[in-house]
């Protein structure tokens, strides 16, 4: 028997009560990739095969050869900084001139576990403490699924 490919991002608006066949659990790292070979919950194998460039979030359904499979983010290794409204300022630009993921809260800047981004963050002035938790960054400035960006061309004078 070959093994299923997941080849659709199913509608997000499916709610938490779609049908669904199965579950894979996925760090960060591993939900960026489009073309890979996945372990299912179940046991079973199947490939996944999506347009580059796709993101995969927490819960976002994947349709293909006749199953549904939910996403999961895994819990993974995060730095959590917290400062004054300044410090993380100052950290989410230094962070982001290094392209670093980075998960923004109310009153921290969350990413990846990284020693040395640590110590960069420390030396400015915030506390770092590293916690396990589904890493959900914000998407990227010019990818489609950031907030009022489409993909489609408007004609311009």
């Amino acid at each position: 028997m070959t093994a299923p490919v997941l080849c659709e991002l199913l509608d997000e608006d499916c709610g938490p009560d779609a049908h669904v066949d199965d579950n894979v659990v996925l760090p960060f790292e591993a939900r960026q990739k489009s073309r890979q070979r996945l372990c299912l919950a179940s046991g079973r194998v199947a490939g996944l095969n999506l347009p580059r460039g796709s993101v995969v979030r927490d819960g976002a359904l994947l349709g293909g050869d006749g199953i549904v499979v939910r996403v999961v983010a895994a819990h993974e290794s995060v730095s959590v900084a917290t400062g004054d409204a300044a410090q993380l300022l100052r950290a989410a630009y230094h962070l982001g001139n290094r392209h670093v993921a980075v998960e923004l809260g109310e009153q921290a800047l969350v990413y990846l576990h990284d020693h040395v981004l640590d110590e960069m963050v420390r030396g400015l002035g915030l506390l770092v403490s590293v916690a396990e938790y589904a890493f959900e960054p914000e998407s990227g400035a010019y990818s489609s699924t950031a907030p009022g960006v489409h993909s489609h061309h408007h004609q311009h004078d």
